[in-house]
């Protein structure tokens, strides 16, 4: 648990690159399929590096799915090489890959949260993030021809629920982190009399 209790500003800081992301998305839907294209790639090249940063940053007891993270960073960092390589593919081929990864990104937060469910409370709201990806997903792939204004709206949306929810997460973790570390150091004690 330390872990990523240990590592919760990483979860912050995805938060907050995810709603920058969504609220760009949102603002600006007329943008270029190719602007698009970039923007998703730095993003999960971004989510993808942090994951792996708090995989590979141990602070405690390996007790926890590290392997998780591990997965959902290599994942994110491949969707977002592939984007910027070959920015030239089809709306059709980048909704795929986008779907790809939301669905497998929402496994390796549900896996993490069966593992962490015994260890924290809250874990609902990794389940919560996983389920959204999940179904954000199967969205995109069963309706690719809703167009590319409709998908630029629902990326950005789930970009910024995504965003929020780890964001929580986050705090969430850091609050657990400061009760381990104040039980962990003990009370002062005071002498009779004083």
């Amino acid at each position: 648990m330390m872990v990523l209790a240990g590592n919760w500003w990483a979860f912050v800081l995805r938060g907050v690159v995810a709603i920058l992301f969504g609220i760009m998305a949102v603002l600006l839907p007329g943008m270029a399929l190719l602007t698009l294209v970039y923007l998703f790639g730095f993003y999960a090249i971004v989510d993808g590096v942090f994951s792996l940063i708090a995989a590979f940053r141990k602070t405690g007891p390996e007790q926890l799915p590290w392997w998780a993270l591990v997965i959902e960073g290599i994942l994110g960092l491949i969707a977002g090489v592939v984007a910027l390589i070959l920015p030239g593919l089809t709306a059709l081929v980048l909704l795929y890959v986008i779907a790809g990864w939301a669905v497998a990104t929402g496994i390796m937060e549900l896996v993490a949260a069966v593992r962490l469910r015994k260890q924290i409370t809250g874990e609902w709201v990794l389940v919560v993030i996983g389920i959204l990806s999940i179904a954000f997903g199967v969205l995109i792939a069963l309706f690719p021809g809703a167009g590319a204004l409709t998908v630029v709206l629902w990326i950005g949306a789930y970009a910024i629920v995504f965003g929020i929810l780890l964001i929580a997460l986050g705090v969430r973790l850091r609050s657990w982190a400061r009760r381990e570390e104040e039980y962990g150091r003990g009370f002062p004690t005071v002498a009779p009399g004083h």
